[in-house]
């Protein structure tokens, strides 16, 4: 390769980091509503993204159907908008490409420059689209009743981003050298290990960190539908009356009661995944071992619906077991055993053993196949039998992972889900069985107080970051190793 092209390259690696950036800009941006540049008019909804009216046209006309009947709008505009909007994700998901594609070599650049092309040009065909629907919407008869405006901020900062990805996909194509038909399409291991990792990055980003963006409706006196405005501004208040208000402070100590007495009976159970795993593996038949396993895992996979359904068939005034009590003579009419308040924790703690211990149990699984067989070999040479093989080999060669996972546990104790405890809750057992979590859920969902519910997971996800760090610094202490 002569001076002049290895020159040329080294320039277009270092374009290649403004089209990587800006794509990663674009992806991240078109799932935030405040810059969505398809918010034409008053009709559509400040809380939609660029993402929502590309790929969900019933919501992005949601509220314009009074003005589609009036003719102030007309219906193609917003047909034009959603197709407009379609095509920059479509745009924006092949600069993305092409951004990934500039990690191998010549061959796979110029094979992602074409993609970076075509997904630019998309993103600006896209761009006018928006315009144009604009021109037509603020050239309405009644500007005052559709209130058409112009997301000047939000268009350029797309625009620039469409722009810097076709620039530097075009001026990179010329830059690079020619390459033969012989030359294959390579990567590093390294950059496909992580391309490979970005779906689970780009996931948790989306499912686990963007929704924090919520946070803020904690600083405001929100109401479900309305718009965030600096006049709706409260600061602390929901703060202060989480901690001051009497009613709500019970509210949270009988929560965190709950919460802590059913994790705490989860975490002191915990061993009971590790035992039958344990016994699991000492059948020596498979095909009975497998059938054992397969029977234990499935209950993971049934939704908690239809278990309080096999619940509700078993335990209630009709189930199975009033109508045996009823025939043997012991019960007069049938009770529901679902109602009784009694052993609550015990109940919940039970059902959720049912439910997880076989799944539980498939990673100390993994961990007794790690075990060295040698250590087996030499413990019979001793005479130790299969309970003594069990408790001086395959214990303390698990006693590892069941740290890890107990102490991952203790970090996460106010988070024991709430789909259980929903589908279980009734009016007679609401005090004992509402955890933390359901308790968000009825104060933001059902009642509506959503800047409160969002201060008590704001306050309970602070915590659990405390805990885990706290969990963290007893592992060092402890058996001298970290679990983050």
């Amino acid at each position: 390769m002569g001076e002049k092209e290895a020159s040329k390259e080294r320039i277009a690696g270092k374009l290649y980091y403004f089209s990587r950036v800006s794509a990663l800009l674009s992806v991240v941006l078109m799932l935030f509503p405040g810059i969505n540049p398809a918010r034409i008019c008053g009709y559509i909804n400040k809380n939609m993204s660029l993402f929502t009216s590309g790929i969900a046209y019933s919501e992005l006309v949601s509220e314009c159907q009074r003005a589609f009947t009036k003719g102030w709008l007309q219906e193609s505009s917003f047909r034009l908008l959603f197709a407009s909007c379609l095509i920059i994700c479509i745009g924006i998901v092949l600069t993305g490409i092409c951004a990934c594609m500039s990690l191998g070599n010549v061959k796979m650049k110029k094979a992602g420059n074409i993609f970076g092309i075509t997904g630019g040009a998309l993103e600006l065909i896209g761009l006018i689209g928006i315009v144009i629907s604009y021109c037509q919407v603020a050239a309405t008869s009644k500007p005052e009743k559709v209130l058409p405006c112009f997301q000047g901020a939000g268009y350029g900062i797309f625009l620039v981003l469409a722009l810097t990805g076709l620039t530097v996909a075009i001026v990179n194509q010329l830059l690079l050298r020619k390459i033969t038909v012989e030359e294959k399409m390579e990567m590093d291991s390294k950059y496909k290990l992580f391309l490979m990792f970005l779906p689970f990055l780009a996931a948790a980003f989306v499912f686990s960190y963007l929704p924090l963006w919520g946070w803020r409706y904690a600083f405001f006196d929100y109401t479900s539908g309305s718009t965030l405005s600096m006049d709706k501004f409260v600061g602390f208040k929901w703060f202060t009356i989480l901690f001051q208000n009497e009613a709500t402070r019970q509210d949270i100590v009988r929560v965190l009661r709950n919460t802590l007495a059913m994790s705490g009976l989860g975490i002191a159970t915990s061993w009971v995944a590790m035992a039958f795993a344990i016994f699991l593996s000492e059948i020596k038949c498979g095909p009975v071992r497998r059938f054992v396993q397969t029977f234990t895992t499935i209950p993971n996979f049934i939704s908690w619906v239809l278990v309080y359904a096999l619940a509700l068939a078993i335990f209630s005034s009709d189930g199975f077991i009033s109508s045996i009590m009823m025939q043997m003579g012991v019960w007069e009419t049938g009770e529901n055993l679902l109602m009784n308040p009694e052993h609550t924790w015990l109940k919940m703690l039970f059902w959720g053993m049912w439910k997880g211990v076989g799944w539980s149990a498939i990673i100390y699984i993994a961990g007794i196949s790690g075990i060295d067989q040698q250590l087996y070999e030499a413990a019979t040479v001793d005479g130790a039998g299969r309970f003594q093989k069990i408790w001086h080999v395959t214990v303390p060669g698990l006693i590892p992972t069941y740290m890890v996972l107990l102490l991952m546990s203790v970090a996460g104790i106010l988070s024991n889900g709430m789909e259980q405890y929903l589908v279980f809750k009734n009016p007679i057992n609401a005090n004992a069985i509402t955890v933390l979590d359901l308790y968000v859920y009825e104060l933001g969902i059902g009642s509506g107080a959503i800047p409160l519910s969002t201060v008590v997971g704001m306050v309970k996800s602070l915590v659990s970051v405390a805990l885990l760090f706290m969990a963290n610094g007893i592992s060092k202490l402890i058996r001298g190793e970290s679990i983050i």
